[in-house]
């Protein structure tokens, strides 16, 4: 990069910076909006000791600057050991938010709700299909760009269950624990 283009790269991000504020008092505090992110997921139990990429899509409404309802699908792919225990995750989450408006432009937050979830496992030549509800917390902070544009970071925790009786009682634990990291942006309307 030359420094032109690094002058120019700096000047754009320092004036986007800097009206941030004044753009974020335009904001309306309530309204629905739709988001995206990616992050990194760690599964903790037994088998299923891993770590991979996670996508999520989000639809929410914000009622006013301290509270939102989400709804979200999250895909957490493929997980495990690969020589004999699988793991393939998906669903969708419901979630109450609180928010806490630390300056004009930047929050904290915390959520919690239910996932509604499938997971698929296919372990010690056996397959098994578990469609089910748990709960889940989680933190954020937010950072409003534009009057409609904003980025966040949040952590998530959430819990699936394996029935330890199926796959002849090789699974030595319930069902994996997962631990969430990821930045994603939303779009408020």
């Amino acid at each position: 990069m030359n420094t032109r283009t690094q002058i120019m790269f700096a000047t754009v991000l320092s004036a986007s910076v800097l009206s941030a504020p004044a753009l974020a008092d335009k904001r309306n505090n309530s309204g629905l909006y739709l988001g995206g992110s990616y992050g990194w997921f760690k599964s903790h139990g037994g088998e299923f000791d891993d770590n991979n990429d996670l996508f999520a899509g989000t639809l929410g409404y914000q009622f006013n600057e301290y509270f939102a309802a989400e709804a979200e699908y999250l895909d957490f792919s493929e997980f495990g050991n690969d020589d004999e225990v699988n793991g393939d995750l998906k669903g969708v989450g419901v979630a109450a938010k609180a928010r806490l408006p630390l300056t004009n432009t930047f929050g904290v937050y915390g959520r919690a709700g239910v996932y509604a979830y499938s997971l698929d496992v296919d372990a010690f030549d056996e397959s098994e299909t578990y469609d089910e509800v748990s709960p889940f917390v989680g933190a954020g902070a937010d950072f409003r760009m534009t009057d409609s544009l904003t980025a966040f970071v949040e952590y998530n925790r959430y819990n699936v269950e394996v029935d330890e009786d199926d796959f002849n009682g090789q699974v030595n634990n319930d069902g994996p624990d997962f631990d969430t990291a990821r930045v994603g942006m939303r779009f408020q309307f």
